[in-house]
């Protein structure tokens, strides 16, 4: 209590600090914020967002990031004295109500994890931050002092023309105070989007780790495979395989040893989820669990997956336990096959190509994907984006710094990088098909049991991929993406209108990219 008194909260109606799943259950059943389903999963609305916004999201300018932080459209500055000035007021508002408090971890690995103490206003939230951080034991809540602190009360909304904000809601970072300050949205995305972007900000400078905006998994032999791409390119549901222990599906942090979780949970996307296209996520969807924005077969409990009526984005969040086969530390070694995941709305990447170590760096700084329907606020169809090392918008330092560590690490270690579209094949969305997911899964497949290794390859104009001939269970018809398409003339057309496409983002990076890296640029 008297941490909480340190931070202004000297009025506070009471504090439950630390319930368990069962508690916040009840509480949140108690307080009308969701029903439970007939798997007994919690179902609760986030409300008018379902995705985030990006464009409300700041880092506080002061001197300790003037000079650090990557300014601009991404990283938008926030005024030191304009966030004093809403924190006192999300603190008095705070002073009138119960809180729930959670003290977590971010991150697997003792030696880089930080303490994280989330301060909610609604119990499904602070489950929420008990299903995606990492859990103490009993031992380690004693005399636990958080390095970072979250205030998230999505009641709460900013007036934009005294506070400083654009619009009533907000997610503010205050990298000197280690305070994060979320208001006016209840997606809970936010909350661990905020602390992702925190650890971006601190381990490449602080330790030399490399954070990333990946998924990873683990071999029955211990070989480690990484999955980078932004939400909704697949990398939760690639890593969650079978035949392969999960590390974790969003955040990892690559040290001088090998690969940790940042999390200790799994947040999914759940829109047209079935158990025979994903059985591992299906299965985990039970008591303990909360899907957010999905919907009832009607007069049931049963949930129907296919309904997108409240958002495209229907997602769920669990404990990475609820994965049967999930490496109970979180930890893997050094990765030895690294995917970059894109959904291409053009149709015109191939489902799978390796890359040279210029590619690679090249593609890792371009972070081409689509966005797609419901990630973020008002994004309704695929949309071309460029994201720097797949996660932009979670990054504060300049993406170069994250491009140079990865360099390193490649350099250091053996590693084979493989582009892989999970997008569209025989035209662009609206015209082709979306690329089966078995056929995704057979050639991560291919890649990881050494059979591309043998495989012969030919090169495809313009990006200069090298594509393999063959791959076990995949049509070779597929493999070229230009064999795929009606008209040819067609194909050359949109191939080329994409490659200007990223020749134009790629002049923002110019200046720091080397000779090789720019070799690995499409003609």
């Amino acid at each position: 209590m008297k941490d909480l008194i340190k931070l202004g909260l000297t009025n506070i109606k009471g504090v439950l600090w630390n319930l368990t799943p069962a508690e916040l259950v009840t509480e949140a059943l108690r307080n009308g914020e969701g029903v439970l389903t007939d798997t007994g999963a919690l179902m609760c609305d986030t409300g008018k967002f379902t995705g985030r916004s990006p464009n409300d999201r700041f880092i506080v300018k002061d001197d300790y990031t003037k000079d650090k932080v990557w300014w601009g459209d991404i990283n938008l500055a926030f005024d030191e004295e304009k966030f004093n000035q809403l924190y006192d007021k999300m603190i008095a508002t705070l002073g009138r109500k119960r809180l729930f408090i959670r003290d977590a971890f971010a991150g697997a690995d003792p030696d880089f994890r930080l303490k994280v103490r989330i301060i909610d206003t609604e119990a499904w939230h602070n489950m929420f931050c008990y299903n995606m951080f990492i859990r103490p034991t009993h031992d380690e809540l004693n005399d636990f002092t958080p390095d970072f602190t979250i205030l998230a009360v999505p009641e709460f909304k900013a007036d934009p023309e005294i506070d400083g904000t654009r619009q009533s809601n907000f997610a503010i970072i205050n990298l000197t105070k280690r305070i994060i300050l979320v208001g006016g949205t209840g997606y809970t995305g936010e909350t661990k989007k905020g602390i992702f972007s925190v650890l971006n900000f601190l381990l490449p400078e602080q330790n030399h780790v490399l954070p990333m905006h990946c998924s990873a998994n683990m071999g029955m032999d211990g070989d480690t495979a990484v999955f980078f791409g932004l939400s909704g390119t697949g990398k939760t549901t690639l890593s969650a395989d079978p035949n392969r222990q999960l590390i974790g599906d969003d955040e990892h942090g690559w040290t001088d040893s090998g690969v940790f979780n940042f999390e200790g949970g799994c947040y999914a996307k759940v829109i047209d989820l079935s158990e025979e296209k994903e059985p591992e996520i299906y299965r985990a969807i039970k008591f303990g669990a909360i899907l957010e924005n999905t919907r009832f077969y009607p007069g049931t409990t049963t949930v129907d997956y296919s309904n997108g009526e409240v958002t495209e984005n229907t997602r769920v969040s669990y404990p990475i336990h609820y994965i049967e086969n999930a490496v109970d530390n979180s930890m893997g070694g050094i990765p030895q096959n690294i995917f970059f995941l894109t959904a291409d709305a053009h149709g015109v990447l191939p489902p799978i190509s390796k890359l040279t170590t210029g590619q690679a760096m090249y593609h890792f700084i371009s972070g081409y994907t689509a966005k797609v329907a419901g990630t973020e606020t008002g994004v309704t169809e695929p949309r071309e984006v460029f994201s720097a090392c797949f996660g932009a918008p979670f990054m504060p330092l300049h993406p170069t710094k994250y491009a140079e560590l990865l360099g390193e690490k490649m350099s250091q270690n053996q590693v084979s990088i493989w582009l892989v579209n999970t997008g569209w094949s025989g035209g662009p969305y609206g015209i082709g098909d979306r690329i089966k997911l078995k056929y995704t899964r057979a050639m991560i497949t291919a890649v990881l049991d050494g059979s591309l290794d043998k495989a012969e390859y030919h090169q495809l104009p313009i990006f200069g991929l090298n594509i393999p001939t063959e791959v076990p269970g995949v049509p070779s018809e597929i493999l070229d993406p230009k064999d795929t398409w009606e008209s040819a003339t067609e194909y050359d057309l949109k191939a080329k209108t994409l490659a200007q496409s990223f020749i134009d983002n790629f002049k923002n990076f110019e200046e720091y990219a080397s000779e090789e890296i720019m070799k690995g640029a499409p003609v």
